[in-house]
């Protein structure tokens, strides 16, 4: 296993699952006076130093934000080359994934990106299957949305009693598992349809950088922040107890 990074939080104060909406490219190239698939391109190199810098940190599980359901409506020639962003990055980075023990898995409604593209993704999924250092989620036409209905939707199909689902036989139906931490990029803040039913205790954190500067430096500030919050999940935390019942434990 990888070594942690030096300046990282200690790992019993890491997420387990930290899932990013990557928002910032079209931005990006914008204020560099560039085509909107450049920033495409450059957002495909901070996916790869992301990747590797969460491996470094002994994060399990990363899902990353890659393509929206409501994407489908911006203009048909940058569909084109996200998708062969998509092959290429596929194809340039499968032997990378399996040096650093990178298990990726793609999630969302994935049949409506053809059969080429198709085929690739099932080749990488199965050729990292095997590998166990960090687990990483790519969700390409997802919708947090989608994810809850389709889950009701397989529940249905399984013959299964509506009156007796709990939530944590639903919560085994959804396209990924509750995240600890979600960051997002470019100084937005909200979730755009990303992990709705996950996010429900997640902490959030929201960084000013646009995407394809995201370096290893805002990856630490966003661990860092999270390692220095109490996750309460509705009770009132330590911080507000007496210190005879903090010390009670």
């Amino acid at each position: 296993m990888v070594a942690a990074a030096m300046n990282s939080p200690d790992h019993d104060k890491l997420p387990g699952h930290v899932a990013i909406v990557m928002d910032g490219n079209g931005r990006w190239a914008r204020q560099r006076g560039l085509p909107r698939t450049e920033g495409h391109r450059r957002g495909i190199q901070a996916v790869r130093k992301v990747v590797a810098g969460c491996a470094r940190r002994n994060i399990a599980r990363l899902t990353l934000f890659a393509f929206s359901t409501e994407n489908w409506s911006r203009p048909k020639a940058e569909i084109s080359t996200l998708f062969k962003l998509f092959a290429a990055g596929i194809r340039d980075n499968l032997k990378e994934m399996g040096e650093n023990g990178v298990q990726v898995k793609f999630v969302g409604q994935l049949d409506r990106f053809g059969a080429e593209l198709g085929v690739q993704m099932r080749r990488m999924e199965e050729e990292t299957a095997a590998n166990s250092s960090l687990l990483l989620t790519v969700a390409l036409n997802y919708s947090g949305r989608w994810d809850i209905v389709n889950a009701v939707q397989r529940l249905a199909a399984s013959g299964c009693d509506c009156t007796q689902v709990t939530e944590q036989l639903f919560e085994r139906e959804l396209a990924v598992p509750p995240a600890d931490l979600v960051i997002r990029t470019s100084g937005e803040m909200r979730l755009s349809n990303f992990l709705l039913w996950q996010s429900a205790y997640a902490e959030l954190h929201f960084c000013p950088s646009l995407w394809p500067d995201f370096a290893e430096d805002d990856l630490d500030a966003a661990l860092a922040d999270y390692a220095g919050r109490e996750r309460r999940y509705g009770g009132i935390g330590t911080a507000a107890l007496p210190e005879q019942e903090q010390a009670c434990g």
